[in-house]
């Protein structure tokens, strides 16, 4: 087994935060590695579910589609997303992704902040 460096850290050895619309496991943030400037972390969104609506009042979020399709609410605009576009929702839009497609919609995502915080309107 590899020795452990404090600035990485392994996918495999890190727990999912499980919702009923999918999941996401944080990958880099002020929690896991102290002091950084940014959280990462890998979505999943299952076929016909969305995340909450909700905003984060101290950061910009970063979102790419790694697989699938769906829908991103922006305040009051929809934008349509597929595999390979990135989308940036800046500090307090409220916005969520809903899934319409088949498959389990994933996406990498990257907050401007180590201690993302979140405000959920549902």
């Amino acid at each position: 087994m590899p020795e452990h460096h404090p600035l990485v850290t392994d996918i495999h050895e890190l727990s999912a935060e499980t919702f009923d619309w999918g999941a996401i496991k944080w990958l880099c943030n002020g929690k896991l590695s102290p002091g950084t400037a940014q959280t990462l972390g890998l979505c999943h969104i299952l076929p016909g579910q969305r995340n909450p609506l909700h905003y984060h009042p101290n950061c910009d979020e970063l979102l790419y589609v790694l697989a699938g399709q769906g829908r991103h609410r922006l305040d009051d605009e929809v934008v349509e997303l597929r595999a390979g576009m990135t989308i940036r929702i800046p500090v307090g839009v409220r916005h969520n992704f809903e899934n319409t497609g088949w498959e389990p919609l994933v996406s990498l995502i990257t907050f401007s902040s180590g201690d993302r915080q979140t405000v959920f309107l549902e």
